[in-house]
């Protein structure tokens, strides 16, 4: 294929996977944002009251750039596994090995789709956190950096679950026993700096923690942990799940028998 038909390929899988999320709005982009008006509600108003401040910031401006970023990974990852198990499931999936499209095509075109659910996602929970609280974002380009590079990287988490899965229960597994609580430990709705010195030394090997982090750093100008290497351990991360994902796709794991 030449470099026309490769973008037109890479276009046609994007769209397919846009409109595929889009179809199914109500059941796709409603709840997320209905369940973070909620936790803004319980954990915002009403337990943050309770709370205070947390550095320097009232406890519902400290936990909004957590519940965005936690909306953005939880949505990529979901996107990517639900949609290319079902083509696997399908069998539809191998039209597209035996085709001359080359893997990465195939690879980007999913986690460019897995990317819009959750950076859309994202953009929708940051609208509805405008009932409860107003946010200045101190440093723009790096909040779009972050979040771009951490909806990536989940969507490539998601394809390679989709790839090693062997049936529709396998695809909730990694979110339930690993995303989850990963996530609620990953400093969403506190700073480690409130826990005693062992477990904030155990909570650093949390990746998601220099996500979260880089990520409030962009919108409130504070973080747990050294901004810069995070971002670089973040972009280390996608480069590296990327190549395993291409390799399993090239490989045809989990696709042929």
């Amino acid at each position: 294929m030449n470099a026309q038909q490769t973008l037109i390929a890479l276009w046609t899988i994007v769209v397919r996977e846009i409109r595929r999320f889009m179809r199914i709005w109500p059941q796709t982009l409603l709840p997320p944002s209905i369940t973070m008006a909620m936790y803004f509600l319980i954990f915002g108003n009403l337990i943050g009251s309770r709370v205070g401040e947390m550095d320097g910031f009232d406890y519902i401006d400290y936990i909004v750039p957590g519940l965005i970023m936690m909306s953005v990974i939880t949505n990529s990852y979901s996107n990517v596994a639900s949609s290319f198990f079902g083509n696997k499931f399908q069998r539809s999936v191998e039209e597209l090995i035996v085709s001359p499209m080359q893997g990465w095509t195939i690879l980007t075109g999913f986690i460019a789709g897995g990317a819009a659910r959750g950076l859309l996602v994202g953009l929708i929970v940051t609208l509805v956190s405008m009932f409860f609280t107003r946010l200045e974002v101190v440093h723009p380009l790096l909040t779009c950096l972050v979040v771009v590079l951490t909806a990536t990287l989940f969507s490539i988490g998601g394809f390679i679950n989709a790839l090693m899965a062997n049936k529709f229960d396998d695809i909730s597994i990694v979110p339930i026993f690993v995303l989850t609580p990963l996530t609620y430990l990953g400093g969403v709705f506190y700073s480690i700096h409130t826990l005693p010195e062992f477990w904030q030394h155990v909570s650093l090997l949390n990746p998601i923690l220099y996500m979260v982090n880089t990520f409030r750093f962009g919108i409130l100008g504070v973080s747990d942990i050294a901004v810069g290497w995070a971002l670089v351990a973040i972009v280390g991360f996608n480069v590296l799940f990327f190549a395993v994902a291409l390799r399993m796709l090239n490989r045809g794991k989990g696709i042929r028998h």
